[in-house]
């Protein structure tokens, strides 16, 4: 008598701070490893002691990271140091992370112990993006990181591996939104959440660089169209995007996407003298405003970091530094 397979459970854990696309491609190829992904997340005081302070609260990363479609289960304050018994305790078979070392406040690996017991597990870590990086970005400074340091090239295959969820079916209803998505945060996923709610298939129509900048301003998007692409792939609310979207929803853009609600979040562009970008869809009657119920923007997440200018700046220049002793010891 045959016997149905045991399920394989796969642990990740992190900061995961300013999530990012990078941490969401950790997590997709993490999941292509088992069956169940689960994921820890640290508290802000450990992330403190042993890196310095984040940028998204406690709450925020939790529910950015719940989002993420691959991952099935979150743990909210697991250890920094991973352990036999953290895996144990949750039923994992082993742990993953990417190709680069974690460590502590003291210099130790993090995941020392389960790689001693070869419960550990590695996968390629993203480059062109990291969580110093778009901190760099933000203030104005060059990253020296050395896998921040390298480029990122969007290919057709990325965009495919980041896609998923269900194929649209005949009869579901459509629900449209748009925006730059810049720094992809809580507003964003709470605003999702709700417009899921309202049909059975989201659109996001994804502004390019340009459009940002034409009514943020110069300073505007601080991620580039590819990589806020891959960071709205990845939302499980989310099931296609619309690369490049014009400003205003026309009426060939309801039509070609068969579009039965185009929603707002209540924030709009807040841009006076710019033309209404939905006069359409609300003279034709098919227009909802959505309001998130976060008081969190791309500009406050920057006014967070502007704030606290010196102590991020430190932050990220020991980080840099341990990354590029790293790379040292490797090739030494």
């Amino acid at each position: 008598m045959s016997t149905q397979p045991s399920r394989v459970k796969v642990w990740c854990d992190g900061c995961y701070d300013l999530v990012h696309f990078g941490h969401a491609n950790s997590l997709r190829q993490a999941k292509l490893l088992g069956d169940h992904l689960v994921v820890g997340v640290h508290s802000d005081a450990d992330i403190t002691r042993h890196k310095g302070p984040p940028v998204y609260t406690f709450d925020e990363r939790c529910k950015l990271i719940s989002a993420i479609r691959w991952v099935d289960q979150v743990v909210e304050g697991s250890p920094y140091v991973t352990s036999l018994k953290t895996l144990d305790q949750y039923e994992c078979d082993f742990c993953c992370h990417g190709d680069d070392i974690t460590l502590t406040a003291d210099g130790s690996d993090t995941y020392k112990e389960i790689k001693l017991e070869g419960r550990y597990r590695e996968v390629q870590r993203t480059p062109g993006i990291s969580t110093t990086g778009l901190v760099a970005r933000i203030l104005g400074k060059a990253s020296r990181s050395p896998w921040t340091g390298s480029s990122f090239q969007l290919s057709t295959r990325k965009i495919v591996e980041f896609s998923g969820g269900e194929a649209r079916k005949v009869g579901d209803k459509v629900v449209y939104v748009c925006g730059g998505f810049d720094l992809f945060h809580v507003g964003h996923v709470q605003f999702l959440e709700k417009v899921a709610e309202l049909g059975d298939y989201v659109i996001v129509g994804l502004y390019s660089d340009e459009v940002v900048r034409g009514y943020k301003g110069a300073d505007y998007p601080v991620m580039r169209m590819h990589e806020r692409l891959l960071g709205v792939l990845a939302c499980k609310y989310v099931s296609e995007v619309v690369i490049d979207a014009p400003f205003h929803v026309t009426e060939d853009l309801v039509n070609n996407f068969l579009i039965d609600v185009v929603v707002s979040g209540s924030l709009g562009t807040g841009e006076e003298g710019v033309e209404d970008p939905f006069k359409y869809p609300k003279q034709v009657g098919i227009f909802l405003q959505v309001n998130s119920e976060s008081d969190v923007t791309t500009e406050t997440i920057i006014e967070r970091i502007r704030r606290n200018k010196f102590q991020y700046e430190e932050r990220n220049e020991r980080k840099e530094q341990k990354e590029i002793d790293l790379i040292n010891d490797k090739h030494s």
